[in-house]
């Protein structure tokens, strides 16, 4: 069953030739890789993000100079002001994929003119509401659909898909389970 509808409110990236991508990608890749010679711990970085309740149960998140909503659909008790968790943890594993392609396709000289991405999590609701302990709380199994289109062969493409397999960070949050240490004190 899927809670969401599926309108879409148009957002868009500026423009960018292949041309302006890959020197970007060149260029950043460059410098961190000169940072990191330079000293090892350089590599160690430290997201931040904050985030207060709002609404019935929504969210509003700060991640450095950004600012959204999260918030729940009607059927969870949410106003549906905005994507749910579940649908931005989707979200972060698509843009983290469509990022580590562009990343290894430029890296490896393999073209890639168009990338897109669907996302699918299976969630049993049983467990949030308390009504079935023994589910998991969270996505029983992500699917990834990814389309690539150009001229490479289906096998430089597969060749791809195991080097961003091995080395995309959010893959990794979803694949591996990571330890989360958890404080609660009164504010």
């Amino acid at each position: 069953m899927t809670i969401t509808d599926t309108t879409i409110t148009s957002v868009s990236a500026p423009s960018v030739t292949s041309e302006e991508r890959a020197a970007r990608l060149l260029e950043a890749g460059t410098a961190w890789n000169t940072r990191i010679a330079a000293d090892p711990t350089n590599a160690q970085l430290t997201y931040r993000v904050t985030g207060e309740g709002e609404g019935a149960v929504a969210s509003i998140i700060r991640a450095g100079k950004h600012r959204f909503l999260v918030d729940e659909p009607g059927a969870l008790a949410g106003d549906d002001l905005g994507a749910s968790p579940v649908e931005f943890a989707l979200g972060a594993l698509i843009s983290c994929q469509v990022v580590v392609y562009r990343l290894y396709a430029n890296a490896l000289g393999i073209q890639v003119d168009d990338i897109d991405i669907t996302a699918e999590g299976d969630l049993d609701a049983r467990r949030l509401f308390g009504i079935d302990e023994s589910v998991r709380a969270g996505f029983s199994e992500v699917r990834l659909d990814i389309r690539l289109s150009g001229p490479e062969s289906d096998e430089r493409y597969q060749q791809l898909r195991d080097v961003v397999d091995a080395h995309c960070p959010v893959l990794d949050l979803f694949a591996n389970a990571t330890p989360v240490k958890v404080s609660v004190s009164k504010g």
